[in-house]
């Protein structure tokens, strides 16, 4: 039987089944990501909740696996070379998943950048950028007097729709007609933006009909109906 008793994560989140791979997770966007992409691949693993109402993120244990304190992580105990791996990043992750599974990335080299450089779209873009909206529409944030910074990320996101919207005029996916982790990053955080965060009208998202649509053709996955709520709250 698999041993991961070496990895500290495991003393506060003990793995019942040590030879799946462990999801350390919550389900926000990011925490989504992965496991609307375990679902989808039909990897074994097994969901840990990271409950951020008491700082379980900040726990030795969960550092000791990813030193950034953010959601999600895994530990693969049949990592390359049949060696446990330890991973953090959600978009790392989902490389790495799609790698392990062969499916959802492109194997031709050129489909497979293409691929990875609108994951980064989303990594270094929407994620951030619908985020802040969140802070400033949403969150405390929308007590300030001061409207600008809630203007320019409002801005910067409507811009950052259009960018996807003419990317999917055409398509059915990022990709064309394959589904990929592009979309299974990007998804996530679009359906958070117009749900959780109440910012649908504020960033204007009727303007954006192919972004509606293939959100809507996302929701519809059985993967990502399981993958919203994993791992369960409390």
């Amino acid at each position: 039987m698999t041993n991961l008793s070496d990895f500290p994560i495991t003393a506060k989140w003990p793995a019942q089944h040590p030879e799946r791979i462990q999801l350390y997770s919550l389900p926000t966007p990011n925490g989504i990501k992965v496991s609307a992409m375990l679902e989808e691949t039909g990897l074994p693993y097994e969901p840990h909740l990271v409950r951020f109402d008491t700082d379980d993120q900040m726990s030795p244990e969960f550092l000791s696996l990813n030193p950034n304190n953010k959601i999600p992580a895994i530990l693969d105990p049949n990592g390359p070379d049949g060696k446990p791996l330890a991973l953090f990043e959600s978009g790392a992750i989902l490389i790495y998943l799609a790698d392990k599974s062969g499916r959802f990335i492109p194997k031709d080299p050129a489909g497979r950048y293409e691929t990875i450089q609108w994951l980064m779209f989303q990594m270094g873009g929407i994620g951030p950028m619908f985020g802040q909206v969140g802070f400033f529409h949403k969150f405390a944030g929308r007590e300030y007097e001061d409207k600008r910074p809630r203007d320019r990320y409002v801005a910067e996101s409507r811009r950052l729709l259009d960018v996807l919207d003419g990317r999917l005029a055409g398509r059915r996916w990022i990709m064309g007609d394959d589904y990929t982790i592009a979309d299974i990053a990007t998804f996530p955080w679009v359906r958070n933006l117009i749900g959780f965060y109440e910012a649908g009208e504020i960033v204007g998202f009727a303007d954006f009909p192919h972004v509606a649509r293939a959100l809507e053709a996302f929701l519809e996955r059985p993967a990502v109906v399981k993958g919203i709520n994993i791992p369960k709250r409390d």
